[in-house]
């Protein structure tokens, strides 16, 4: 077996080409077909669920007690709450986040027979017209529009246009990737953690990695609106480690270097030994890391939890500045979890109970 190396131009490669799809929740089917056929040509058989979440196993030593591996494919967005009397587009948000990172945002609306260009902006967009109240003015979604750049000043002309109540809007990313490392984009939750899963598994295929159990590598669509991987887990998965974004910001402990493991979010903490087996392996195999709790934040992990799944979780970030705003990551934090994965997903066993789904007390953890 050669070294466990991230490649990192493919991981920056396909990190432009999962930023290059526009995927909202509930529009995600074309970045779930890019992406499936990436797994196709790193020589995986994907599987898909009716709406378009993706499992491909990497066969081990075992098929009971495997390792789950998780990112999401979906984004956050928007959709068309009503069509104004002016013509312009009231908008609902797709995921949580706030109108102040809408304004602005040059967009895609996604009608039935073709895609609209536009622009989200505050209801009092002119300086010139309304002077200070630019400025006063409330943040929220009731305070923002979306101006199509079609020829409308009026409801029925937007509604001939085929724009409808309900189209999605997807959320131009504005990429920029510096040579320096660092990264600016909208979506890099979850793109950057799709994009270093690939990475991970063309590693692991290159190297000829064997593994003690199965590896399900899970991709979800609809992380954003709290659903996850609710659905795609196999009765035979033990564990299930989450890749997403970390909110490196004051107050918080994670940083855009190296792995940031998380001990706790909203929904909890993660599993004692899952967590402990993380760090370890960062320790063993010299892979910068800090731990970190997030208080207002839940991933695929707990979607999975919630749906009855008695596993293991955890969940390894990359830090993100500006979470679900402008955000911004740096490469070191990219290729730092992608060699965590190779280590973990190679790793013994560290609780040969797991393969059972009950046990008796003598042979529970401690």
């Amino acid at each position: 077996m050669t070294a466990l190396e991230i490649d990192t131009e493919y991981l920056l490669l396909k990190l432009r080409h999962l930023l290059a799809i526009d995927s909202p929740t509930g529009l995600t089917d074309n970045v779930a077909r890019y992406c499936s056929r990436e797994l196709e040509l790193l020589g995986l058989k994907p599987e898909l669920t009716r709406r378009g979440a993706i499992r491909a196993v990497s066969q081990g030593g075992r098929r009971h007690g495997a390792r789950a591996i998780v990112s999401h494919l979906d984004t956050l967005g928007a959709q068309v709450k009503a069509i104004k009397a002016n013509g312009r587009l009231e908008l609902v948000p797709i995921g949580h986040w706030s109108a102040r990172f809408a304004e602005g945002a040059r967009v895609n609306v996604y009608a039935r027979d073709m895609v609209f260009r536009g622009t989200i902006l505050p209801l009092k967009a002119s300086g010139h017209t309304y002077n200070d109240e630019i400025d006063t003015q409330p943040t929220g979604w009731p305070y923002v529009e979306l101006r199509l750049d079609v020829v409308t000043t009026s409801a029925a002309e937007t509604t001939a246009h085929g724009i409808e109540i309900g189209d999605i809007v997807a959320i131009d990313t504005q990429s920029e990737f510096l040579e320096n490392g660092f990264i600016n984009s909208r979506h890099l939750d979850d793109k950057a953690g799709v994009a270093i899963m690939l990475a991970t598994i063309q590693a692991f295929e290159r190297a000829e990695c064997q593994s003690p159990v199965d590896i399900h590598w899970l991709f979800t669509i609809a992380e954003e609106v709290g659903v996850g991987a609710s659905s795609v887990i196999a009765p035979e998965i033990a564990s299930l480690v989450a890749v997403d974004n970390g909110t490196s910001a004051p107050g918080q402990n994670s940083a855009e270097f190296g792995v940031t493991i998380a001990m706790a979010d909203q929904s909890g903490p993660f599993d004692y030994h899952l967590t402990k087996q993380l760090e370890t392996l960062c320790q063993k195999n010299g892979i910068s890391y800090q731990k970190d709790i997030f208080r207002y934040y839940r991933s695929d992990s707990a979607s999975a939890l919630e749906a009855g799944h008695d596993i293991r979780t955890g969940l390894v970030t990359f830090g993100v500045d500006a979470s679900h705003g402008y955000e911004r990551i740096h490469l070191d934090a990219l290729r730092s979890i992608g060699e965590l994965l190779l280590h973990y997903v190679t790793s013994p066993m560290a609780i040969q109970r797991d393969v059972e789904d009950f046990v008796e007390v003598q042979d529970f953890t401690k």
